[in-house]
């Protein structure tokens, strides 16, 4: 059975099955796929240690092991994410410095927010979209056809609105004509990207490649651009009975990340740098809830894919 077909399955089954359950098990597989040494446990290693240098030996693999548990969380939740009330995802999630944002939402302007892969983001649209106003963001498309519109579904089911993401299908015109009607909440993850439109930056002092979408977006539409971090917290009491679940999620908004007088494409240079930093500095305090287990940093790619994609960025750039 490939990939593909274990998320058909476990969207059917999960669902019937109790909270309690489905956490034992995903936490058992991540505890499995941690002692087995996949490849992606190693690749989350190396990113670790490149953004938390003090983290060797022992200590490393005690922090790639919580950060397999987050991520296989994140998949438990995400399952069980569409028989959730409302009233416990409203007690699974604390935002933090969201004020500024959402009176900006309020007075009818659009913003955007730049996301790592961190906690568990889809839990955070399905409580932004039922407590303050519509999601418009992006679904990267997925083979076979049958697990993206899943995903899609799935995504749309919590009342987020999606543009499936394809080449060559004008995904950024889309995502600026969703931004006027109604006004929205543009979540885009981008903390990688390795086509040609992928951004080279400064991630504690290591080359590493992310997506400049979201500056470019915010640019465009003259909107604001958020840094959006998401980590994991334990419930007790009151709360933890509520959410039915021992984990939450905290929703950091720092931002607005404002647009230098440069031209354009320094701009967005230098807003995605100041994105990457505020990250940076959220995943250095949380290493265990980003859930990167694949090639980030660009001494980790291959030169040859890297030079090519250079190029066509620089051929693409020429002719226009």
């Amino acid at each position: 059975m490939n990939a593909g077909s274990l998320f058909l399955l476990a969207w059917r089954v999960v669902p019937r099955l109790p909270g309690a359950l489905v956490r034992g098990i995903f936490d058992a597989v991540a505890v499995i796929a941690h002692a087995a040494r996949i490849g992606g446990v190693k690749q989350l290693e190396r990113n670790l240690e490149r953004l938390r240098p003090d983290l060797q030996g022992r200590a490393l693999r005690r922090m790639s092991r919580r950060g397999m548990r987050s991520y296989m969380r994140y998949y438990a939740e995400s399952f069980q994410l569409p028989g959730l009330t409302e009233e416990q995802i409203a007690a699974r999630v604390r935002a933090v410095g969201h004020e500024p944002m959402l009176a900006l939402i309020e007075s009818g302007q659009a913003t955007v927010g730049a996301l790592t892969h961190s906690g568990n983001w889809d839990l955070a649209g399905a409580w932004f979209v039922k407590r303050y106003s519509p999601v418009l963001t992006v679904a990267e498309t997925l083979e076979p056809e049958e697990l993206f519109r899943q995903f899609v579904e799935f995504r749309e089911g919590l009342g987020l609105r999606i543009v499936p993401f394809a080449k060559g299908t004008g995904v950024f015109r889309r995502l600026l004509t969703g931004m006027r009607k109604p006004v929205s909440f543009v979540p885009l993850l981008a903390d990688r990207d390795l086509s040609r439109d992928g951004l080279e930056v400064d991630a504690a002092g290591h080359p590493m490649r992310v997506a400049p979408g979201p500056a470019a977006l915010a640019l465009a539409a003259r909107a604001a651009l958020y840094s959006v971090h998401i980590h994991y917290e334990r419930l007790h009491g009151d709360r933890r009975r509520r959410a039915g679940s021992p984990w939450g999620i905290v929703i950091d908004f720092q931002g607005p990340i404002e647009a230098p007088e440069l031209p354009q494409r320094e701009a967005i240079a230098a807003m995605t740098q100041r994105w990457v930093d505020l990250q940076v500095a959220r995943i250095q305090q949380y290493p265990q809830d980003w859930h990167m287990l694949q090639k980030v940093f660009s001494d980790d790619l291959d030169a040859d894919r890297l030079a090519r994609a250079s190029a066509g960025a620089i051929a693409t750039d020429e002719s226009g």
